[in-house]
């Protein structure tokens, strides 16, 4: 089984990434690791720009989907269950949906609660204030160009969109529901 995730900054798509891995078994590849060594042997500093537009770069000079296809790529090589963090495009959906046994979920959240997630997570993107969280958020919902972000379509394309306003023991039970219902 191959899932990809998708969803709003700070959402909890590395919990459910995290959950799948302890709970399940599931091997993890991760979109921003994938970015941030093509960052690094750019030279340039890792932070949200820069992952952003060298995502973006990789996407225009070779797929829309490149980014999650070479992320398919080490999976099918590794074999077992995948789950594939952050899908950002609807190229990368397409490009997943060819594959057997896929699925998508979409996660998302209060944006103020979210906020409050990322300054605890405190990644390398994550040292923004309010305005600039949501004016990042702003930029990578929506385009009409295939090589950008559109975290908006993406969650409409979802099989599964979770709600992550409660427990991380909500977001869990929400996961395994979900599960239970594919595995039959």
């Amino acid at each position: 089984m191959i899932i990809g995730i998708t969803g709003t900054i700070g959402a909890g798509k590395g919990t459910i990434v995290d959950y799948l891995k302890e709970h399940r078994g599931f091997y993890h590849y991760s979109a921003r690791d994938f970015i941030s060594e093509e960052v690094a042997k750019r030279g340039l500093p890792i932070n949200r720009d820069t992952l952003t537009a060298t995502a973006n770069d990789l996407r225009k000079n070779f797929s829309p989907q490149y980014v999650i296809e070479q992320l398919f790529y080490r999976a099918q090589q590794q074999g077992g269950d995948a789950v594939i963090e952050s899908v950002r495009t609807p190229g990368e959906i397409a490009f997943l949906r060819e594959q057997p046994d896929f699925y998508l979920f979409a996660v998302d959240a209060n944006p103020k609660q979210r906020f409050e997630r990322i300054k605890k997570r405190g990644s390398s993107t994550d040292h923004v204030d309010f305005e600039t969280f949501l004016a990042n958020e702003k930029r990578e919902m929506s385009t009409n160009d295939p090589n950008k972000q559109n975290l908006g379509k993406c969650i409409q394309l979802a099989d599964f969109v979770f709600y992550n306003d409660g427990t991380m023991e909500d977001l869990f039970e929400q996961v395994e529901s979900v599960l239970k219902k594919i595995e039959k």
